[in-house]
């Protein structure tokens, strides 16, 4: 028995119809069901350069000037980072291992600018 091509495309828009139907079903199903776990697997938001803003960091080079330096702060989260730091005047004194304040950002020259800061000072 042959089929003629007229018998094989008379289903053809139904089945187009119950494929769109389906297509549309699992596509709006699997969203419901996402939409709660999307709740519980939040990302976090990446640290950004801004965060470092009012840190303390640790001088990890021999002199920190107003060209030159680099320091370890400390995110939030715990990680570590080690940052171009810069300080307005030349002599600081700010050498290796020594604690300083990352009190802004320059964006354009992508350093932070930092002061002395001794934690044994009082109201430090």
């Amino acid at each position: 028995m042959s089929l003629s091509g007229s018998a094989l495309t008379t289903g053809l828009p139904a089945r187009t119809a119950v494929l769109a139907a389906a297509l549309v079903s699992a596509w709006t199903g699997t969203k419901a069901l996402l939409r709660p776990l999307a709740k519980l697997l939040r990302q976090e938001r990446a640290t950004r350069r801004h965060d470092f803003v009012g840190r303390l960091c640790v001088v990890r080079t021999g002199r920190v000037t107003g060209d030159f330096g680099q320091a370890e702060v400390a995110a939030e989260d715990g990680s570590t980072a080690v940052v171009q730091i810069r300080t307005r005047t030349q002599e600081t004194g700010l050498t290796t291992g020594r604690t300083a304040l990352i009190f802004d950002y320059d964006s354009e020259g992508e350093y932070f600018l930092v002061a002395p800061f001794d934690p044994a000072l009082p109201g430090s």
